[in-house]
């Protein structure tokens, strides 16, 4: 249902909804994970990520003009392919990186909520638990009381925090140390690209937009500008800030706080109260990505149990609200085992693997429906050569590295797959 005329989103707050989604918890979650694997090419390795983010931002524009369905990839994807189950592994996929997403912002709310209390003693990982279990439960019980922010409040929020990011970077300018920006490939043009693959899941949020599609105003004018402006935004900020925080900080301090190593880079020329101001952000940012990704993951669950893809539980409301309950309660509890029992780089693993494979999907849907989208087919062809490249690389990064994590992705893909068809196979046999 469409709102009125007042009512519908302007291109300000589109793009703040698509900046908001992307910066609410990325840049402080996976800079030191971005240093760690690209060394000083980390901003161009956040450039890189921004490049293939672009390219697919075009096509979630071309495809959420032709169909205008709250519905988004889960919706372009049952178009573009006639088999049901495409649509719903598809569907279950999303929702298993969004939960990632969630996982990954509790993280680091925990990480720079227990560095901020000055834990720094055997008891910090008690604390780092307590607090990322702590900020889920929260927003589970706002969620399920039924509050929810308005796009004012959200353009305020998204404003504030790109202005404390900004004042961050300018400062941090001036305090610059060449050398440690130089050699810029001191980890060779591979650990470059690995780090976009990796830290890839900083660029989610984009994706969010078409969702909005009929409360925009104009949205054939509006939507692809919302997206390629909030995508340009966040490139901008996410190249200054890693150039500022390398060119402050050795290697050696952004491993050991890589957690929470934009608030380090802040106190070299900041003091202290550079330290508060971004953990601060961090905290707002993250508790923010919260509520916001809950909200439209639970009620993602809702539209895929009334297109049949989830079990009908899921689209329960409770009486007298809108609010999806069993859907709110099931994600939230699967977060908190994902974000208890998994590190921060497994999550951010899982997170960017998801969602370098939706894309890919997206632009092969694309592709697949060129001439109904009316899109240039070079663009959905580069953008699953760059999607894919990039699935591959982190792939590779994780088996040389990290196989660990590709044994966390493997079980959490495994378990989509098994539950999704043993879902659908009963539907099936329904038909049959």
């Amino acid at each position: 249902m469409t709102g009125s005329a007042a009512q519908r989103l302007t291109l300000k707050e589109i793009v703040a909804m698509g900046v908001g989604g992307m910066i609410g918890g990325g840049i402080f979650s996976v800079l030191g994970l971005a240093v760690a694997q690209a060394g000083h090419a980390a901003p161009l390795a956040f450039a890189l990520g921004g490049v293939v983010a672009l390219v697919t931002g075009a096509a979630y524009a071309r495809l959420g003009v032709a169909f205008e369905s709250d519905g988004g990839s889960f919706t372009y994807l049952e178009k573009a392919f006639a088999h049901p189950n495409v649509g719903g592994i598809a569907g279950w996929l999303l929702l298993a990186g969004y939960i990632g997403t969630l996982g990954l912002y509790a993280y680091t709310f925990g990480a720079y909520g227990s560095a901020m209390a000055g834990d720094a003693s055997a008891t910090a990982p008690a604390m780092h638990h307590l607090l990322e279990s702590l900020v889920l439960l929260a927003f589970l019980g706002i969620n399920l009381y039924g509050v929810k922010a308005s796009g004012t409040a959200e353009l305020l929020i998204v404003t504030v925090k790109v202005l404390i990011l900004l004042l961050f970077s300018i400062i941090g300018l001036f305090f610059l140390r060449p050398e440690r920006l130089l050699p810029v490939m001191d980890h060779g043009a591979l650990g470059t690209v690995m780090g976009a693959a990796l830290i890839f899941v900083a660029y989610e949020g984009f994706e969010l937009i078409p969702n909005a599609v009929n409360e925009m105003e104009n949205p054939r004018r509006n939507l692809g500008r919302g997206i390629f402006w909030s995508i340009g935004v966040t490139i901008f900020v996410y190249v200054l800030v890693s150039l500022v925080a390398e060119g402050n900080l050795t290697p050696d301090q952004i491993a050991h706080d890589k957690e929470y190593a934009l608030a380090v880079a802040a106190e070299p020329f900041l003091g202290r109260a550079g330290y508060l101001l971004i953990g601060l952000a961090a905290l707002f940012s993250t508790a923010s990505a919260i509520n916001a990704t809950l909200f439209g993951t639970a009620r993602l669950g809702k539209v895929m149990a009334r297109e049949r893809e989830l079990p009908k539980v899921f689209a329960f409301s409770r009486k007298g609200g809108d609010i999806p309950w069993v859907s709110l309660t099931a994600i939230t509890l699967v977060t908190l085992a994902l974000v208890n029992l998994a590190d921060l780089s497994i999550i951010a693993s899982f997170s960017s693997s998801t969602f370098l494979l939706i894309f890919l999907a997206i632009h092969v849907a694309a592709w697949r429906l060129r001439r109904r989208i009316v899109i240039h087919p070079a663009i959905p062809l580069i953008g699953m050569a760059a999607t894919a490249f990039s699935w591959l690389a982190l792939m590779a990064y994780l088996y040389q590295q990290r196989p660990e994590n590709l044994l966390w992705i493997g079980c959490g893909y495994g378990t989509v797959l098994v539950a999704e068809l043993g879902f659908s196979e009963r539907r099936l046999f329904k038909r049959d």
